[in-house]
């Protein structure tokens, strides 16, 4: 009988639990203003780490969880628990004094001089500001105040254009389950290419895959939070009868191996390429699952397991779009539900201002705009015209130089960023030309384009030229006409 949790090196600083446990539910559990205990919490968390647990998941929302944690980590011990940590600042300047600050509150609460892993969550990726933030933190963890940099919710072009753009990101958290397997994709593919993990959170979908809800009926009334972001998982993929035929092929497993379903959901997930670990939700106080957990390390799924998965996910619909978009667009899958009120609210990427004719234009502080004399773009009437744009951060730094594709994400982000603040969406943009220096990036611009654009369709003209200033790979405009019906 296993006895303890499996363990995976990281990297030179980090050695965790493949079992993380998660504390997502603190906020849940004081959403009604009463607070935990934190000495009472931490007793609480230190009966995990009796059982090998030792690896605990938070957030700087997570309502009391970094103090509970700073309370257990004072109480010293050896080996020390981790606590990993994220902070999510609303979009805006990214300066070395707000990324500071961000980091030097989470120290406080934890009541640590180094932070194990800090995890940067961001809005909206139209906000350039977020590459900023990045390399500010990578500076901190040079520094000392943190060990290891991961981020959450990334999707693919993101996560793999931080990489390539020389962010040292050794994680990144996304939702992963029976349920939700968009990070099997592309998604683990970059994680591949460029050595980084991923730390699968939901993967037990709210507590929705285990023995309790095998044959029975659609809840109708739900309370708790983890379990309303999840049922909306769950009318996505399919719905119910869907899910049903899910929780019936992992029931067999289970009894086959014998373990539990949550054991057969958790352990798929703990298989898939450059999965570090998996994040198990605690309720602190109210239940504890350590001895089921364990069980996840006693057994292995083998192919006749995983045809028998495969073919209860064909029923399914698969969850749309990319890791993290659940929260940046429709269909929003949040414990909230749609999430548009709160994107309307934050302010535009760029300050619109005058320009002479009546028309407006954007600037996005980049050196060659005053020295050559021109706007990012400008709006006349109904119309939009985006200048030719680079990938470029800050004045005149060039964003991964090596990688076209990396660089067309970036430059899509802003040409979006300068349609928004402008009154405009992406829907309205109606030609887009590309301009390229090497044929070989053909392929990795297409599908950057693609990712934004295909469902949208605007016009293309791609051109290979025979150079483009600087380390740029790849240089885009783009036309727009607004208030189209």
């Amino acid at each position: 009988m296993t006895t303890r949790p499996n363990r995976l090196r990281l990297s030179e600083e980090l050695e965790i639990s493949r079992a993380l446990t998660g504390l997502w539910q603190v906020g849940d559990i004081e959403k009604d203003g009463d607070l935990i205990d934190p000495e009472t919490g931490a007793d609480w968390l230190a009966a995990y780490v009796a059982d090998g647990f030792d690896t605990f998941d938070m957030a700087d929302h997570y309502g009391s969880s970094e103090i509970i944690t700073g309370r257990l980590l004072a109480r010293g011990g050896s080996p020390r628990p981790l606590a990993f940590t994220k902070w999510c600042p609303p979009p805006g300047p990214m300066t070395p004094d707000v990324v500071r600050a961000g980091v030097e509150d989470r120290l406080r609460r934890l009541q640590v001089d180094r932070i194990d892993l800090l995890q940067f969550h961001w809005w909206t990726f139209e906000h350039p500001q977020w590459l900023d933030a990045l390399h500010e933190l990578a500076r901190l963890r040079d520094e000392g105040l943190i060990a290891e940099l991961g981020v959450t919710n990334f999707d693919a072009a993101h996560l793999n254009l931080a990489l390539s753009d020389g962010v040292p990101i050794l994680t990144n958290q996304v939702s992963f389950s029976l349920i939700d397997r968009r990070a099997a994709g592309d998604l683990a593919t970059v994680c591949e290419r460029h050595g980084a993990w991923l730390l699968g959170y939901g993967t037990l979908n709210g507590g929705f895959l285990s023995d309790r809800w095998l044959d029975k009926p659609n809840p109708t009334d739900i309370s708790d939070w983890s379990k309303m972001k999840y049922h909306r998982f769950i009318e996505t993929a399919g719905g119910w009868d869907a899910f049903q035929g899910i929780l019936q092929a992992a029931a067999g497993i289970a009894q086959k191996h014998g373990v539990s379903i949550s054991n057969v959901a958790t352990r798929w997930v703990l298989e898939q390429n450059r999965v570090a670990g998996v994040i198990i939700g605690a309720r602190l106080g109210e239940a504890v699952h350590t001895a089921d957990n364990l069980r996840l390390f006693s057994f292995s799924l083998d192919d006749a397991d995983r045809a028998a998965l495969q073919s209860a996910f064909s029923a399914t619909t698969p969850i749309p779009g990319d890791c993290g978009d659940e929260y940046r667009k429709p269909p929003f899958l949040t414990a909230s539900g749609d999430l548009s009120h709160h994107l309307d609210s934050i302010p535009k990427p760029y300050a619109p201002q005058p320009a002479g004719g009546g028309a407006t234009q954007v600037l996005t502080g980049s050196y060659w705009e005053d020295a050559a004399g021109y706007c990012r773009a400008q709006r006349i009437g109904d119309r939009v015209l985006v200048s030719g744009t680079t990938a470029i951060a800050g004045l005149d730094r060039p964003v991964a130089p090596q990688d076209a594709g990396a660089q067309t994400t970036y430059i899509l982000d802003r040409i979006i960023a300068s349609m928004l603040s402008l009154g405009g969406r992406v829907e309205d943009i109606a030609r887009t030309r590309i301009y390229i220096t090497d044929e070989a990036d053909v392929l990795d611009i297409s599908r950057a384009h693609g990712r934004v654009f295909g469902e949208i369709k605007p016009a293309n003209t791609l051109v290979r030229v025979a150079g483009l200033i600087g380390d740029h790979r790849v240089e885009i405009e783009a036309e727009a006409i607004l208030n189209r019906t």
